[in-house]
């Protein structure tokens, strides 16, 4: 595995453009119907056998349909979607299934074998995914300029994560479960930008992304899956620290999605009942979007 400080000169070579017979002024190959599907501004999804679940993988996965979405409302075919933070690969099972070129990077080498070993059980097709075991700051060196044309990720969330698990939003019994007291931060790598506190986590993505806006072509859309939490009774913003910071670095947000988990939440908890209103972010995220202005 390469450090974080090595310049990599060599860009990866992978496809980018599209292949489809879609008009030149088209954001994707969707027809007006699949198309309103995805204008409604809060989204469902429901879990498949292709996904993982088991947090002994993955502390934080989320469903092949919600990647899919994504991907098919901003790429056409043949086109290239980056994942800065891959993880467990979902990102790269949802391109292979669609036919778009795929690139995601991640610091565990673990990580990086479980989403080959989920690439290798599907039909590869044409295009290619690829998983890389590098930081995310050496993307740059592995792309060239203005060939992505989705990034879509859901990056670590500060130091929340790296935290004995209380359990509280699950009720009675059931806070005891596998999960209690046990911390599912993704590594304690130095590198990691799971380790960091809000602040110096949300300068450190600014950085990150600031070097990924070369790669993307112009009007190219990057989207963030995040969640806000809570920790010692106060709501940790990330994704109004996350706004504010790529757009500094010259992203312009365009849509903020609600991600609605409630279908897949089962049995949660009465939190801050009778005397504190909480609602419960096990329920919902956010999906921000973004693109590199022309």
């Amino acid at each position: 595995m390469r450090s974080f400080e090595e310049t990599i000169t060599q860009p990866l070579d992978i496809g980018h453009l599209r292949d489809c017979a879609c008009p030149p002024n088209h954001l994707n190959c969707l027809d007006a119907k699949e198309w309103m599907k995805s204008q409604i501004g809060v989204w469902q999804f429901s879990y498949s056998s292709k996904d993982i679940r088991d947090k002994s993988l993955h502390p934080a996965t989320f469903p092949v349909a919600l990647a899919r979405r994504v991907i098919e409302l901003f790429t056409h075919s043949g086109q290239l979607v980056l994942d800065p933070f891959v993880g467990s690969g979902t990102t790269l099972v949802a391109a292979q299934e669609l036919g778009r070129n795929a690139v995601g990077f991640d610091l565990k080498p673990e990580y990086v074998e479980l989403a080959r070993s989920r690439l290798a059980d599907s039909d590869p097709g044409g295009a290619r995914q690829l998983a890389i075991c590098d930081d995310a700051r050496s993307i740059s060196g592995h792309l060239d300029p203005e060939t992505v044309s989705l990034i879509f990720t859901s990056p670590p969330y500060a130091n929340l994560l790296n935290r004995k698990r209380k359990n509280k939003s699950r009720r009675g019994d059931l806070r005891r479960n596998e999960q209690y007291l046990q911390v599912e931060q993704y590594s304690q790598d130095p590198r990691d930008l799971g380790v960091l506190e809000l602040k110096a986590y949300a300068e450190e993505m600014a950085s990150i992304f600031r070097t990924l806006v070369p790669l993307l072509r112009p009007r190219a859309h990057c989207v963030i899956n995040v969640p806000d939490m809570w920790w010692e009774d106060q709501r940790i913003t990330i994704h109004v620290a996350l706004i504010e910071r790529l757009r500094a670095v010259g992203y312009e947000l365009r849509n903020i999605i609600i991600w609605d988990r409630t279908n897949i939440v089962n049995r949660v908890g009465i939190f801050g009942w009778p005397s504190n209103y909480i609602t419960m972010g096990t329920t919902f995220e956010y999906l921000l979007d973004f693109w590199r202005p022309a």
